[in-house]
């Protein structure tokens, strides 16, 4: 699954740091969001996609699976 927290964090001025506080999560998983090693909880999508002030469609893309 694509995503785009890491452009997201930036334009919101967000460490990994500060991004995983605020939603509650470890700064090493956010990471492996942002390397799509890790597909969030529809729960915390739904608290980034609060966070940012966008839809989860927005942050998160499905790939197409052959």
């Amino acid at each position: 699954m694509k995503n785009n927290i890491k452009v997201q964090r930036a334009i919101h001025n967000f460490t990994q740091q500060d991004l995983a506080d605020k939603i509650g999560v470890s700064r090493q998983t956010i990471n492996a969001m942002e390397k799509g090693k890790y597909v969030p909880s529809t729960a915390l999508a739904l608290k980034l996609s609060q966070l940012f002030k966008i839809s989860v469609n927005e942050i998160f893309e499905l790939e197409a699976e052959d």
